[in-house]
């Protein structure tokens, strides 16, 4: 008898099995960490903007939602994003859940939170 060389149909499944449950998983969360990495450089952006710097609390909250939907975030509310007055300026805050469903009633949940200190003129 000649020795078996590869693998079996049973082990050729299962890997496919596998390959195509982490492929399954990526394909719905990495666009999350996508929409994160957009967010992420709106906050660093914030730091050395001059338009937000003059600005009110409440305005500046209407110029971060409108760049955020500029970059097709729809997931972050004005409710996600919160500013405090502190010593350096205003200390903005965005903390948020994407959540979505990934295989039948199999779901995930990220959570995010990103500062910025925006000094004051």
């Amino acid at each position: 008898m000649k020795k078996q060389k590869g693998l079996t149909l049973i082990s050729w499944l299962a890997i496919i099995a596998v390959v195509l449950f982490n492929a399954i998983i990526a394909m719905n969360v990495v666009p999350v960490y996508l929409n994160d990495h957009s967010v992420k450089t709106l906050m660093q952006n914030l730091e050395t903007d001059s338009a937000i710097k003059s600005a009110t609390p409440k305005k500046m909250k209407d110029i971060i939602t409108k760049r955020l939907r500029i970059n097709n975030i729809y997931s972050i509310k004005k409710e996600n994003i919160t500013i405090k007055k502190s010593k350096a300026g205003y200390l903005v805050t965005i903390e948020y859940e994407p959540r979505g469903k990934l295989v039948g009633s199999l779901d995930y949940i990220v959570s995010f939170k990103h500062e910025a200190t925006i000094p004051v003129r």
